[in-house]
């Protein structure tokens, strides 16, 4: 089945020499030049990935990240910016993007990170992971869906932070390094990037909490790296 993408950029020289080297990889391309274009296709397709420049006109790319994810289909989003604080990064994950490139980037590295995005997209399939809901602890994980509740309200988890969850809680108790953590969810290596690993960590610890209760599902291995707490294993000392 051919894939399809979506690239919302206005840099029309970015947008031409992205969809050509997409299309050397037989991927069929669609290209808007605005953010309410991009939205406009987005609604209407059924794409396998969206390549989003964070900068656009009438609708800014961080605002169709928040529309798209509002929606009830998943679809991967690349995110590329010429930002390049650290804040900036941080906010495109936040509301919702897969992963991040600052211009300018080689098309290299953006192929390896398409790939990866792809190959990602087919271990969630049905034969290569199991789709079916996840009950542990007060956790309701909502895999098809991509949806989490705890006590019957629903969590809302950025698309790494879902899938740090899910990977978690398919493995109670076994120890993952943050290097496997970054090859599992995020479906390649980062040279230097565990921190990452512990950012995404930290703010899905944050919203699962209640209040000031913290029910402390995730723990730090020290030395090593992340665990999911196994059914009915009780934690006595305090933990990060």
């Amino acid at each position: 089945m051919e894939r399809s993408v979506l690239i919302v950029e206005d840099e029309a020289s970015i947008a031409e020499l992205v969809a050509l080297h997409l299309r050397d990889l037989g991927l069929k391309v669609d290209v808007a030049a605005d953010g309410r274009r991009g939205w406009e296709l987005a609604e209407q397709g059924s794409y396998d990935l969206i390549v989003l420049d964070l900068n656009l006109p009438e609708i800014d790319g961080l605002e169709l990240c928040r529309r798209i994810r509002a929606g009830d289909r998943y679809v991967p989003i690349l995110m590329l910016t010429a930002r390049s604080a650290e804040v900036d990064r941080v906010l495109g994950i936040d509301v919702g993007a897969d992963d991040y490139l600052t211009k300018p980037f080689s098309i290299r590295e953006l192929m390896a990170r398409v790939k990866a995005i792809f190959r990602r997209l087919d271990a969630m399939r049905p034969q290569g992971e199991d789709l079916s809901t996840l009950e542990i602890h007060d956790l309701v994980i909502d895999p098809s869906r991509r949806r989490v509740l705890r006590h019957g309200e629903e969590i809302y988890l950025t698309a790494k932070e879902f899938d740090l969850l899910a990977h978690f809680a398919r493995n109670p108790g076994r120890v993952f390094r943050r290097a496997e953590l970054l090859d599992s969810v995020w479906g390649y290596g980062h040279d230097g990037y565990g921190h990452t690993v512990n950012s995404h960590i930290n703010r899905l610890r944050s919203k699962l909490m209640a209040g000031d209760e913290d029910p402390r599902y995730i723990l730090t291995v020290w030395g090593v790296g992340y665990r999911f707490r196994e059914p009915g294993e009780e934690v006595s000392e305090p933990g990060p």
